[in-house]
């Protein structure tokens, strides 16, 4: 058992190391990050923090032979001197090549100012640093200790809120259900999971207390924001805010016109239509700030037409360059429109602009972002993510017809895809920041989605419209959420697909592998191409020998040490199918039709490698997808999350592009594999998938993930895990050849926000945003 205790001296925290079989101790200090962003006050006995993630930071290693991997209780005293919450939490770093939790969120102090948390070290700790809080703060911090803990201890704390505590019934009932269900290491790890959930439900670091430290307007930031619009000059676009109104209560029709009126940038115009209110006051008010600024227009339909010919009539009053689209119940930020305008005139030729968004409910409160990625068409068919706030140029939306009737509760996702359909890439631009709150009251589709059932038909006949005209063949599927599923068509006949599975003895994957494909695939045109690497194990010899007889089958061997991307590459060059599958021997079918799912996908011209949904055993999450950067160079998103996650913005459930996916279970065109070479073999195991598929959109090709072909994943269990240093090393290397060729790609995906954190595999949110450019 190793005890840790931390007692506050003026260089730092001094941590008192002991060992219950030696009882020796030794004192480590933990000195102020180097950057000085804490400072001691001497003379009235606290700390201050500058900065945004001030740090007491350990030496490396945090003990000659670092912390060993397992459960620790943290416990301690904190207050914050200001008298606001305090967002503890550890950085971590492993022993090398590992890939753990960077970053540990703690719970709060409690009234008493008392922490006290469970913590799980995945892998040997070698780093370590405390970071009391985000953002500036004066505070007091003692007695902080970390404990080596039993796993039994650990249990029952998770069971309860605490040792000695008694656990909720509905908490114990879980667990066991999960326990008989998926076994003791699935049900503690859910456990875990739930644990973190409920000690930090109420913590300050959620999106609340994300907002008060990075999103919130102060008289400077105001100032510095007007002085931005006035440097545009009086050349800046003038942009028409069309704004359809009809039985609008007056309290939320007021503060949707004043946050009009709030606005940093100018020169805008407010065009406001009525669709026949039988209300006289939603006029009246209208006509109110109308009579107080020129730049109100106000027009009362003769009849209800409801809000497609009511968008049409406040189209027909547009003025402006740019149209942009608001409800009549919401809000804009103040700088909404200057951060759209600075966009546009950044990047001459763009034609559309779209930012990120949340919700207010009743009382005023944010919740719930949309933290989007940049422009991308196959999300945009599976929901409408661009949605507010958007800007796009008054003479295309004219030039496509404007809103079209019949497409009511959706009209502004149609008219979205009726425009792109017309535009490059790179005349679609995205500013990751909130800049419109929905406003979420009853009645309202951001409150519920099912509060507007016809919204979710209407955006259905949108994309299958979209579809006949730009892809004919290929068809939607309305799903739930407002969401959707574009089938692609295959042609006919389907091209034959060569699925490689590299193997080496574990008989027993191989076999569920091998016959969930040959049993469960409804795809009449496959062949599995069975690599045996080296295998010793006689049942597995065995096995492929069997193989060879089977139909479909083909068996090759590859005498030389494992390298993943060397016997890929080899084995391809004897496959004749038109599209390649990497498939791991540790892979089980689920969904018969996966084959057809992603070889309809790896058909488009467009598109380069198709990636999976994959879960572990226990029904958890292994792949949703790659974002770049996660944890230095990539990490699979959702992993560990219960199968079902819906993930940020509903992502989890629909097909979207994404930087790269797993070469677990990935199929590509032939063609476009031999143009960029196959996999890189100075990669032997790990990243060469990425790499791969960032050559691929190098070369201009799209890479799609589906959750609609779903898979079981074993992960890697024939290769074993990184437990030697050889594999360490080797493992450091690759990270380092990857951040030596893509490093300056890694930290900037265009399909993960920046205002999500590249320590977390869950979409929390970044504390700072990363980039310059969005500071307020």
């Amino acid at each position: 058992m190793v005890a840790v205790a931390a007692a506050v001296k003026n260089s730092g925290i001094v941590l008192r190391i002991s060992t219950t079989a030696s009882r020796s101790l030794v004192e480590v200090s933990f000195a102020a990050a180097a950057d000085m962003e804490i400072e001691w006050q001497r003379g009235v006995a606290e700390w201050r923090s500058h900065g945004e993630r001030p740090c007491f930071v350990s030496p490396t290693p945090v003990l000659p032979e670092g912390l060993s991997a397992g459960w620790y209780e943290l416990r301690g005293e904190l207050a914050s001197v200001d008298g606001t919450q305090m967002v503890p939490h550890l950085l971590v770093g492993y022993a090398r090549g590992h890939d753990g939790d960077a970053q540990i969120s703690l719970p709060p102090p409690d009234a008493g100012g008392k922490v006290r948390a469970l913590v799980l070290f995945k892998f040997a700790v070698t780093s370590l640093q405390f970071c009391p809080t985000v953002g500036p703060e004066r505070f007091r911090i003692h007695g902080v200790s970390l404990r080596r803990i039993s796993r039994l201890r650990a249990l029952c704390y998770m069971l309860g809120s605490g040792f000695g505590d008694r656990a909720a019934p509905a908490i114990w009932i879980r667990y066991l259900a999960d326990l008989c269900g998926t076994g003791l290491s699935p049900a503690t790890d859910a456990l875990y999971r739930d644990y973190r959930r409920r000690v930090l439900r109420d913590q300050a670091g959620g999106y609340a207390g994300w907002v008060a430290r990075h999103d919130t307007l102060t008289t400077e930031r105001m100032e510095n924001l007007r002085r931005r619009a006035e440097r545009l000059g009086a050349a800046a676009p003038l942009v028409s805010i069309l704004l359809p109104t009809y039985q609008t209560p007056e309290r939320w029709l007021r503060r949707c016109i004043e946050s009009v009126l709030a606005q940093a940038y100018r020169r805008w115009q407010l065009c406001i239509a009525d669709d026949a209110s039988p209300d006289p006051r939603v006029v009246a008010v209208a006509q109110e700030y109308a009579s107080r600024d020129p730049r109100i227009q106000v027009l009362r339909r003769d009849a209800n037409g409801h809000i497609s010919e009511a968008s049409n009539t406040a189209l027909a009053m547009a003025r402006g360059d740019f149209v942009a689209l608001l409800d009549h119940d919401d809000e804009l930020r103040p700088h909404a429109l200057l951060e759209l305008i600075e966009a546009i005139s950044a990047y001459p030729g763009v034609q559309l602009a779209y930012s990120d968004e949340d919700k207010l409910d009743a009382e005023g409160r944010r919740y719930d972002p949309y933290f989007k990625p940049d422009f991308d068409p196959d999300l945009l068919r599976s929901q409408n993510y661009i949605c507010h706030f958007t800007a796009i140029r008054t003479d295309l939306v004219r030039a496509v017809g404007g809103f079209r009737k019949g497409f009511e509760g959706s009209q502004d996702h149609d008219l979205i895809l009726r425009c792109t359909e017309r535009l490059r890439p790179e005349q679609v631009r995205h500013v990751p920041k909130v800049l419109y709150h929905w406003r979420a009251i009853p009645g309202s589709t951001a409150l519920t989605r099912d509060a507007k059932d016809y919204a979710s038909s209407a955006g259905a006949r949108a994309v299958d419209e979209h579809l006949q005209r730009r892809h004919p063949g290929a068809r939607v599927e309305e799903l739930s959420h407002g969401h959707f599923r574009v089938h692609w068509p295959l042609p006919s006949p389907p091209p034959m697909i060569s699925l490689v599975v590299p193997t080496r003895d574990r008989v027993e994957l191989l076999r569920t592998c091998v016959e969930s494909i040959l049993g469960k695939s409804t795809y009449p045109a496959f062949e599995l191409v069975v690599v045996d690497n080296q295998s010793t194990d006689a049942s597995a010899l065995d096995y492929l020998r069997e193989l060879e007889q089977r139909e479909r089958v083909r068996v090759l061997r590859y005498d030389a040490p494992f390298n993943y991307s060397a016997i890929n590459n080899w084995a391809v060059r004897q496959c004749g199918g038109d599209v390649i599958g990497l498939i791991n021997n540790d892979i089980e079918v689920i969904t018969p039709d996966w084959l057809e799912e992603m070889a309809s996908q790896a058909m488009r011209l467009d598109v380069g490698a198709v990636g999976a949904m994959l879960y572990y055993p226990d029904d958890t999450i292994q792949h949703a997808g790659v974002v770049l950067g996660v944890h230095g160079v990539a990490a699979h998103l959702y992993a560990g999350m219960p199968r079902g996650f819906p993930g940020h913005g509903g992502r989890a459930r629909v097909a979207q592009s994404l930087s790269a996916v797993t070469g677990a279970c990935l199929l590509v065109r032939r063609a476009v594999w031999d143009q960029v070479g196959g996999l890189d073999e100075s990669l032997q195991v790990a990243f060469n998938d990425i790499d791969f598929c960032l050559r691929l959109r190098a070369a201009g090709y799209r890479n799609i993930w589906t959750p609609f072909a779903e898979l079981y994943h074993h992960e890697s269990a024939s290769r074993g895990s990184e437990d030697t240093d050889e594999k360490r090393q080797r493992f450091a290397g690759e990270v380092e050849l990857m951040q030596e060729r893509w490093g300056e790609e890694l930290p900037c995906d265009p399909a993960y926000n920046p205002n999500l954190s590249l320590s977390s595999l869950t979409c929390e949110l970044s504390s700072p945003p990363r980039g310059q450019h969005l500071a307020l």
